[in-house]
């Protein structure tokens, strides 16, 4: 067994353990990402950097190498429900200097961020380190336990940040109690290829019975089919052919390149949870992003709401762990901070959920519009609203430590 000692280990390569890493390396503090996979390459994955995490990135002084990165800029938000054509949210008015999602694969986002992370001499990332267990002694988190080519991999560290995910081990193995908030829907992703003629805007569609995300990624449509939940047997099982077709009344223009989604294995299922934890600390152990709380797809802000977590937990531990004194009580801040942005966003989406998306789904006439839907037509001055929702959140967090 190999052994190492750092200050902090974290958990998880997706952006809330990468920008955690980022930041703690930059105040002067070594840490140790560990990522299961040999590589970021994951599709469809959460691609919205909104503007809290544009703004982020501009406090770093990292955000034009960031735009260098190949994405597309999203203004708006439109989409149609059943005949009635609206905008959603606009982000014009947002009191930030980037009023627009940046839609980045994530593997970009992730490779930035190990890329400028080893800048920092106490900065270090292991790939294909799958965690397995905790280290514990005295009531208290030790360390980590991994699983790596080279054989296992012991880790000794001050603190332990848990952020491997929704299916989280680091949670599983602190017995840490999940509250399971639920979702009536399940999204199926798959891509197709987009021309010059077809319409500019990302967009959504709600139709009696069905929903589809359009999200415009240059030369492809990355598409989300919602369904009910637990109902993939259903669809896989009246075929592909029927698939095609319930897509193609959604988006016509598509009709004549839905033969690209050649077999099923072309469309990923993505099973929707709502759940955040009871408690997200233990002595020498804090949770974030999904391994904390699992968000809703409904405004794709799951990214930024990790992102927020992670400068939250740099901004008030940075100063206790370079002291090597960070506390439980200083755990319990980062959650105190973050818990209700959580809560409230969580309530958000739900509210969406169970008055438009459920309803949609369930419904076999004409759509009737939602009073909210309607008013946003009629009064552009409130898709303000949905804009700052979106785009910067409840309590967005801006960056207070110091490089070192």
């Amino acid at each position: 067994m190999t052994s190492l000692r750092t200050t902090c280990a974290i958990a998880g390569g997706g952006p809330a353990g990468m920008m955690a890493g980022h930041l703690l390396a930059r105040a002067g503090i070594d840490v140790v990402v560990l990522e299961k996979h040999a590589d970021f390459l994951r599709d469809f994955r959460g691609d919205t950097v909104h503007p809290s995490t544009l703004e982020v990135m501009d406090e770093l002084g990292l955000i034009e190498r960031f735009l260098a990165r190949p994405h597309q800029k999203v203004r708006r938000l439109a989409g149609k429900f059943g005949d009635t054509e609206l905008i959603f949210a606009d982000f014009s008015s947002l009191p930030v200097r980037h009023r627009y999602i940046a839609m980045m694969p994530q593997w970009e986002l992730l490779d930035f961020l190990a890329e400028e992370g080893r800048r920092f001499a106490g900065f270090g990332l292991r790939m294909r380190a799958e965690v397995t267990d905790l280290v514990e002694a005295d009531g208290r988190v030790r360390g980590l336990h991994a699983r790596t080519p080279e054989g296992p991999l012991e880790i000794a560290a001050d603190l332990v940040i848990g952020a491997d995910g929704r299916h989280s081990r680091v949670r599983e193995c602190a017995g840490l109690e999940v509250e399971s908030i639920g979702a009536p829907m399940d999204v199926l992703w798959f891509r197709v290829s987009r021309k010059d003629s077809d319409p500019d805007d990302t967009t959504g569609r709600f139709d009696a019975g069905r929903i589809s995300i359009m999200i415009n990624r240059g030369d492809y449509w990355q598409c989300a089919f919602v369904i009910p939940k637990g109902s993939v047997d259903e669809v896989h099982a009246r075929g592909l052919a029927a698939f095609r077709e319930a897509v193609a009344k959604l988006a016509p223009f598509l009709g004549d390149r839905l033969g690209e989604i050649a077999s099923f294995d072309d469309v990923k299922l993505l099973t929707v949870a709502v759940d955040r934890l009871t408690n997200w600390t233990r002595p020498g152990l804090l949770c974030i992003g999904d391994c904390a709380h699992a968000m809703s797809p409904v405004g794709g802000i799951g990214i930024n709401l990790a992102v927020q977590d992670a400068v939250a937990a740099a901004n008030i531990l940075a100063a206790p762990l370079r002291a090597g004194r960070a506390s439980e009580a200083d755990l319990q801040k980062v959650e105190a901070r973050r818990l209700f942005p959580t809560r409230m966003t969580q309530r958000l989406q739900v509210f969406i959920q169970n008055r438009v998306i459920a309803p949609t789904l369930k419904s076999t006439t004409q759509l009737q519009v939602p009073l909210a839907v309607r008013l946003l037509t009629q009064v552009p001055l409130l898709r303000r609203l949905p804009a700052r929702l979106i785009g910067l959140g409840i309590r967005p967090e801006h960056v207070e430590t110091k490089a070192a």
